[in-house]
């Protein structure tokens, strides 16, 4: 998720490691944990793939230069891989990556956008079956237990709302586009 967040956020303007670091955690803390032992490893990689490059080196106050790192075509690319993979991971861990993609969704065009909304609902929807499915009264001992419970169950029934509105909205927004792009067709045929 680092990588993906950090070539998205790359997108928007060329930052430096620090600047990268402080955009990551205002943005996406919610979602994911950033460390500075991860950050600049990780544009080392990205420069040496070749899918950031190098815009400026700036000499800091305290003697150490600073790069100033901006993403290339490649790197647009491989975002763009990483924004419609759908790997297999852990319910909590997929929820993140989903969130750090909506982040990013105003760089992709409606119908990838429906099409990351309806996968994240389908697993929501698998989710709910699975929590439907267990028999919690012989497993919830006491009261706290019982109320992480209904929170997470809570939690889920939110998410799957939001996802439907979110849907419906960007179905209507994808319909819009496309009605838009024949009229213009046909007005100028």
């Amino acid at each position: 998720m680092l990588e993906l967040s950090a070539l998205g956020l790359l997108q928007q303007e060329p930052l430096h490691g620090y600047r990268l670091k402080q955009q990551l955690e205002l943005f996406l803390s919610s979602c994911m944990s950033v460390n500075y032992g991860a950050i600049y490893p990780l544009l080392k990689r990205l420069e040496e793939r070749g899918q950031v490059q190098v815009l400026l080196e700036e000499s800091g106050r305290a003697g150490a230069s600073r790069r100033i790192y901006a993403v290339t075509a490649a790197g647009c690319a491989r975002w763009r891989e990483k924004m419609l993979e759908h790997p297999q991971e852990s319910w909590v861990k997929s929820r993140a990556r989903f969130l750090v993609k909506y982040f990013f969704f105003g760089s992709l065009e409606p119908g990838e956008r429906v099409q990351l909304i309806q996968i994240r609902l389908r697993v929501c929807h698998q989710r709910q079956t699975y929590l439907d499915s267990q028999e919690m009264e012989k497993l919830v001992t006491d009261s706290f237990q019982s109320a992480t419970w209904e929170r997470a169950k809570f939690m889920l029934k939110s998410e799957m709302d939001w996802l439907q509105e979110c849907l419906e909205k960007e179905q209507s927004s994808a319909f819009a586009s496309t009605s838009g792009k024949m009229l213009t067709e046909f007005n100028i045929l």
